[in-house]
């Protein structure tokens, strides 16, 4: 259980939590198992409870600010407020309830405003038919090799999201990066979701064989790299989504055996 000292705050407000007493969000006393360290790992779409049960924050990001009594940085969640919340101490309970899922849009044209992302919405909209969600957010890059590369890490590794897709880049232009960044910072790779998304786009062209996809893991992140129209990634997604849950499950320590087939 952690104990804080909260500030009046309207809700949709956000603010960080931290263990100075000149944040928004301040850590008062912490009890339990929880403890200044362990403020960071709060991964995204966390929620803190009251003792009713009542949600009152959602973890929304995750900051890197000054201390004003020590010359290092502190990390800090930042904290989105549920509920109009009044001044004063609280006991809160951390909870993670769903998948948190993050996409990202890869479009030199779409970055520079003058093309409607509409592959990034949507991919979004199919992962929630299936997945109870927790948090969701997108992102909007230009085809840069090196600033995916970072997004990627911070989004798996920093903010701790369940599942990352990212559209656009997928093939040969010499602006198509997606493949490269992504093989770069995955720990490990998941072929067969990329085996079954290419037959998925055989069926339906033969230029799905352009595709250079890739599927793998960062952290306890599962990743995936999607083509960018919009009817080529629900031919995509369909293909990988039932295997989601329970990649997801495995990949968070689930010890319950495979079914057998």
């Amino acid at each position: 259980m952690l104990v804080v000292q909260l500030r009046a705050c309207p809700k949709g407000a956000t603010l960080p939590l931290s263990t100075t007493s000149t944040l928004g969000v301040d850590t008062h006393r912490l009890a339990g198992t929880c403890c200044p360290a362990d403020l960071p790992g709060l991964p995204i779409g966390t929620v803190l409870a009251d003792e009713a049960g009542i949600d009152l924050l959602r973890v929304t990001g995750h900051v890197l600010l000054p201390a004003l009594t020590s010359p290092h940085a502190l990390a800090c969640p930042l904290l989105t407020a549920c509920v109009d919340l009044p001044a004063g101490e609280k006991k809160l309970v951390a909870h993670k309830r769903g998948t948190s899922l993050a996409w990202i849009t890869l479009s030199d044209s779409g970055h520079a405003g003058l093309r409607e992302d509409k592959s990034g919405p949507l991919l979004a909209s199919k992962v929630q038919e299936v997945l109870e969600t927790d948090h969701v957010q997108g992102y909007l890059l230009p085809d840069n090799l090196n600033r995916l590369r970072a997004l990627l890490t911070h989004l798996a590794l920093v903010e701790g999201y369940d599942l990352i897709l990212t559209t656009g880049g997928t093939g040969v232009a010499p602006t198509d990066v997606s493949p490269e960044a992504t093989a770069r910072v995955l720990d490990y790779e998941l072929p067969g979701f990329v085996q079954a998304m290419m037959q998925a786009s055989l069926a339906k062209t033969p230029m799905g064989a352009i595709s250079r996809a890739r599927a793998g893991v960062i952290g306890q992140s599962l990743v995936l790299n999607l083509p960018g129209s919009p009817r080529a990634v629900l031919e995509n997604l369909e293909a990988v989504l039932p295997a989601f849950r329970h990649t997801l499950e495995k990949l968070h320590g689930d010890p319950t055996p495979c079914a057998s087939r």
